[in-house]
């Protein structure tokens, strides 16, 4: 797929200046906590916050870090840096000190713009920051004397003319999970944003001017991102922010409040609104990402709620969602077919194409890929294949196009010379009346041969006993082949999440083979 872009491009023009040149200076962008941030406003505070950069001395490529809750001010400093040249590095706010440590100092960021909330966070640090020069605060005053986001802004100039970046030139940074290995600098280009709106916001969402969009998952990371600011801002739409912790009541209250059209969420909180009171009658359209979608919760969602939810993956590296169910086209089960303007293999080992019904590694070429990671150049070949990224997933395609998630690469795990997928496994299980989440890890028996180790969370209402153990055990054998029901069952509060709400598998897997060898 290809779209024109003029050589000389600038992100921040194409999604906010163009909304004002398109007659939306009155339109709500951003609908955060009884606030409303036109597109009008929006561009000012962008302008500004561009302006006072400069005024700090920071140039053209330099790195801007973000270490900001969800609300007005995200949009306003990201593509208020991105629109002066520099660019904006989006940190994950659930991360601990020595977390932001690692981050400042990857990235050489010159500023750290912080809400005030999560500056304590950075105090024990902050004589180990190699290149932080100045720390802006926002939202609040500093104790310890910072610059105030409020003060920096204040008379600057409402006009700011953007900066003659390239289309290809660098855009902004995300960080990867780090679930192999230390986080990686995730650099995205100018276009890759446009070229997202183009495929998936377009073609799949349906996305349009008078939508109002709500993320559960922040806009730190991929996911909300895009969901949360550039496919509402690449059409004139509205976002709703959720700046605290988006339990069910907190998502429930925020939809009566606004009534959003589309609304963004991870497997676990669809689950988790199951089971609370509240509707979701403004909704057009669920979006699910970050984890599979258990069949159960598509299911139990459209009975309830009488809406599609629509299941995809995607990836940092990709920005964005690149493999999606669509509207009218959801089968239970598979993740959908391949978005439009996207290319997809299956490969082996040798990354020789497999047959169709096969399992293999998933390949993704489309022009939303991350250039490289920073400073990671070992990393950046193993992974960036040329024009292919090499996604980790397992997955196979059946003849009509879609595609079945069977796990990451690592996940994967032989019983008896026999593969077993844990998302089959969990899906079986998540089928039962009682439970409510649950995991599946491979773990050593007395005989040192791998079996399915199954972590439960179960739905309130249902005991933890040694008769529900064999109650799922028995469940799945009668689902699925022998070899693959869980030899082990153990019961959990909870399970153990990263912040966008995937399963710390890693975790489980260690967790397991101390439970085993007990």
């Amino acid at each position: 797929m290809s779209f024109d872009l003029p050589e000389e491009f600038n992100a921040a023009d194409y999604f906010i200046d163009r909304n004002i040149r398109e007659g939306r200076s009155e339109k709500a962008a951003v609908l955060c906590e009884g606030r409303v941030t036109t597109y009008g406003d929006m561009q000012v505070m962008v302008n500004r916050f561009g302006n006072a950069l400069k005024s700090l001395g920071v140039r053209m490529e330099n790195r801007v870090a973000m270490l900001l809750q969800d609300t007005e001010v995200f949009p306003q400093v990201f593509f208020g840096t991105i629109k002066m040249g520099a660019v904006p590095v989006c940190l994950n706010t659930m991360q601990k000190s020595k977390d932001f440590e690692y981050y400042l100092n990857d990235s050489r960021a010159e500023v750290l713009i912080v809400d005030a909330l999560l500056l304590e966070l950075i105090e024990p640090i902050r004589g180990n920051l190699r290149f932080v020069k100045h720390i802006v605060v926002s939202n609040g005053i500093s104790p310890y004397g910072d610059l105030s986001l409020d003060t920096q802004i204040s008379g600057q100039p409402d006009k700011l003319e953007a900066a003659p970046t390239h289309k290809d030139d660098v855009c902004f940074w995300l960080y990867s999970s780090g679930t192999t290995g230390l986080p990686k600098g995730v650099v995205h280009l100018q276009h890759d944003m446009v070229y997202l709106c183009e495929t998936y916001g377009k073609k799949v969402l349906g996305i349009c001017e008078s939508d109002i969009t709500f993320s559960a998952p922040k806009l730190f990371f991929a996911y909300g991102l895009g969901a949360g600011l550039y496919f509402p801002f690449s059409v004139g739409a509205t976002a709703v922010y959720l700046p605290h912790r988006p339990t069910p009541e907190a998502v429930y209250e925020t939809i009566y409040r606004h009534s959003p059209t589309l609304f963004f969420a991870v497997p676990t909180l669809y689950g988790q609104l199951l089971k609370h009171e509240g509707h979701m009658e403004s909704v057009r359209l669920g979006i699910s990402g970050g984890e599979a979608l258990p069949s159960t919760y598509l299911h139990r969602v459209k009975k309830r709620f009488d809406i599609d939810v629509l299941d995809g993956v995607g990836s940092t590296e990709m920005a964005h969602v690149y493999i999606s169910t669509s509207p009218g086209d959801i089968r239970a089960g598979s993740t959908g077919k391949i978005v439009p303007g996207f290319e997809a293999r299956i490969v082996d080992e040798n990354l020789q194409d497999v047959p169709v019904g096969e399992t293999g590694v998933l390949l993704i070429k489309g022009d939303s890929a991350a250039a490289y990671y920073w400073n990671k150049h070992e990393q950046t070949k193993k992974t960036m294949l040329g024009p292919w990224l090499n996604t980790g997933d397992k997955y196979s395609q059946d003849a009509d196009g879609y595609f079945y998630f069977s796990g990451r690469a690592d996940d994967m795990f032989k019983v008896g010379g026999n593969w077993v997928s844990p998302i089959e496994v969990e899906a079986c299980l998540l089928e039962h009346r009682a439970v409510l989440e649950c995991a599946v890890v491979g773990a050593l028996d007395s005989d040192s041969m791998t079996k399915p180790m199954a972590f439960v969370v179960l739905d309130s209402d249902s005991e933890k006993s040694p008769e529900m153990v064999n109650e799922l055990q028995n469940y799945v054998k009668s689902a699925l082949a022998l070899y693959k029901y869980p030899r082990w069952i153990r019961f959990m509060n909870e399970l153990p999440k990263t912040v966008t709400g995937k399963i710390k598998r890693f975790e489980l897997r260690q967790m397991a083979q101390n439970l085993a060898e007990r």
